[in-house]
């Protein structure tokens, strides 16, 4: 069976209007090309890093207006839906950093909150506590789509080779990773951990991203890209502008993968040092 994917790269405004504005266009591109399960990146519904400005904006998931729009979206063109992320607030009032897939009749069927927080001091100055903001999740998640089963994750959690091998032993065989990637993060990382994780689980990847320099001053690598089981990018936009990003996948490469390497049968228990 053949999925055609579209992959959407944005530079989301500060707003939850504009992000809208934003972010449909793209959606409506990627459909018109055939696409049939998009892709946002994180945060896709609104991108502030000033802790007082974001949260009196964010909302509970059923209120938020970005996905509110992207699910009526998804009704009118019968489509899949996965919005990368949105940043939401809780029920007990925390933040948290949201996955969120749509189904054709706009009915969300899978939520994931992201696992790992980025609390960083890197090398250039720059300095990222997202745990300050949001609140972690605590559970993996997988989720089918027509033919296909996906392994939700985010951004940072990309580093965490574990989550991939969990949800690949779960049965999914493409892993979606939303991101908002750090330009010095993403020129010197990126591409190779997303072959690493398609290559060690046999699986393809989607990481649709942030693009750009956004209004809260942060800038973002872009450069979203397909990656294929046995570990060959497929797709790439080889910059940081709004965009989109189509490819075919043949999801028999993922068994043919597993096949060759079957890393996911052969590992053993081990006791550790």
């Amino acid at each position: 069976m053949t999925l055609r994917v579209g992959l959407v790269q944005t530079r989301t405004p500060a707003t939850h209007a504009a992000a809208l504005a934003h972010v449909l266009p793209l959606v409506r591109d990627a459909v018109a090309q055939g696409a049939t399960f998009v892709l946002t990146p994180e945060a896709t519904n609104i991108l502030e890093r000033n802790r007082e400005t974001l949260l009196p904006q964010l909302t509970l998931l059923a209120d938020d207006p970005v996905v509110s729009g992207l699910r009526g979206l998804a009704a009118e063109l019968g489509v899949w839906i996965d919005v990368g992320s949105a940043l939401v607030r809780r029920e007990d009032g925390k933040a948290a950093n949201r996955q969120v897939l749509i189904n054709p009749a706009g009915e969300i069927t899978a939520t994931y909150d992201k696992l790992h927080m980025f609390d960083v001091d890197l090398p250039t100055g720059e300095t990222a506590r997202e745990s300050a903001t949001y609140e972690p999740g605590g559970r993996a998640v997988v989720a089918d789509i027509d033919g296909a089963r996906l392994g939700l994750s985010i951004c940072y959690d990309m580093r965490f080779p574990a989550v991939y091998r969990a949800l690949a032993s779960a049965g999914a065989t493409v892993l979606t990773i939303p991101a908002a990637f750090t330009r010095p993060t993403g020129e010197a990382h990126w591409e190779v951990l997303l072959r690493a994780r398609a290559i060690e689980t046999g699986s393809f990847v989607l990481a649709a991203a942030q693009g750009g320099f956004h209004e809260d001053g942060r800038g973002t690598w872009g450069h979203s890209t397909i990656v294929a089981p046995w570990g060959e990018v497929i797709g790439k936009l080889d910059h940081d502008e709004p965009g989109v990003l189509i490819a075919d996948l043949d999801l028999a490469e993922a068994d043919r993968a597993r096949a060759a390497i079957p890393v996911l049968t052969n590992a053993r228990a081990f006791v550790g040092p």
